[in-house]
């Protein structure tokens, strides 16, 4: 066969198979943002300033008639600094059986998207403050992990993530679950639960319930939540937040965080912040000024740190 004939074919069997395959609606979407740190005198910071940037890809259709949507985001800060794939998943619309979707990285369990969920306009109370993190209560999440969301006319949406068990992941296959109510106007109330183990007989059952209410420009929202290990320290820990939407634009907010080591005479670690962001358009600005006392529930480990932040988005 003469090379004519065969480019004559295979332009013929290319156009058979784009034929056979649905139109898919392809998306891009971009963020570059620019933030400086310091203050906390305690904390090895650098130059104070960094970068994050984020293109993601999208691509959605309809498959035997259930709507799949591929997500990739190229980052060129991923953690592990070479592999700049990083957020990636495939989700499938179930129409009213909800969606399942399937992340093989950057995916939220149902507990890891509830950490803190109270009113802020830049940056939580703990964040920020090095060290402040370290015993937060936020359920499990990793790669090629399953999550499935349901939202009902009523106003409540469950939702239940699992990670099946790996090395690399998690020694015990990890499972939480999620319910939140939005059916009062304004109201949201919500709770979630999580037995993580990600090591070996260091299980802990975690838990957090929280509530917020929107009227007007003002926000508010408490959330308590704790940890409950088989071996080791308990932690419980108190958060509120209210939020000020003074227009379009312009918001501010105050937040809190009290986290105590039960059955310890460590002192309760405590947090606060002052935030205000400023949108105009696709232009982005944020600050924010923390304080915390007894980080990590050790006193006398007393911070302070603000951090300012410009952000485009495309």
């Amino acid at each position: 066969m003469n090379n004519l004939k065969k480019v004559g074919l295979t332009a013929l069997a290319g156009s058979l198979v784009a034929g056979s395959v649905s139109a898919a609606d392809l998306s891009v979407t971009g963020s570059a943002t620019m933030s400086y740190g310091g203050g906390d005198s305690k904390a090895t910071t650098g130059n104070g300033w960094t970068m994050a940037d984020s293109v993601t890809f999208s691509a959605s259709g309809d498959v035997n008639d259930i709507g799949v949507t591929l997500s990739l985001e190229l980052d060129g800060d991923a953690a592990d600094g070479t592999n700049q794939l990083d957020s990636q998943s495939i989700k499938f619309d179930l129409g009213d059986a909800g969606t399942l979707t399937f992340a093989g990285h950057g995916g939220s369990s149902a507990m890891s998207a509830k950490d803190d969920v109270m009113p802020t306009a830049h940056e939580e109370p703990w964040d920020i403050l090095s060290g402040a993190e370290a015993n937060l209560v936020g359920g499990h999440s990793g790669n090629d992990m399953f999550t499935y969301s349901y939202s009902h006319d009523s106003g409540v949406t469950l939702t239940a993530a699992y990670i099946n068990a790996s090395a690399a992941v998690s020694d015990v296959s990890y499972s939480d679950f999620g319910i939140e109510y939005t059916g009062v106007e304004g109201l949201t109330i919500g709770y979630a639960q999580g037995d993580v183990e990600a090591t070996t007989n260091t299980k802990s059952d975690e838990n957090t319930m929280y509530a917020k209410y929107a009227m007007g420009g003002i926000t508010v929202g408490i959330q308590v939540s704790e940890a409950d290990f088989e071996t080791g320290t308990d932690y419980e820990s108190t958060s509120m937040g209210i939020s000020y939407q003074v227009n379009d634009d312009l918001s501010v907010s105050y937040g809190a965080q009290d986290m105590e080591a039960v059955g310890s005479s460590n002192p309760d670690q405590e947090t606060s912040a002052v935030s205000v962001s400023y949108t105009m358009g696709s232009l982005s600005i944020g600050a924010s000024v923390h304080n915390g006392d007894s980080i990590g529930n050790t006193a006398g480990n007393d911070r302070e740190a603000y951090n300012l932040s410009l952000g485009f988005a495309f």
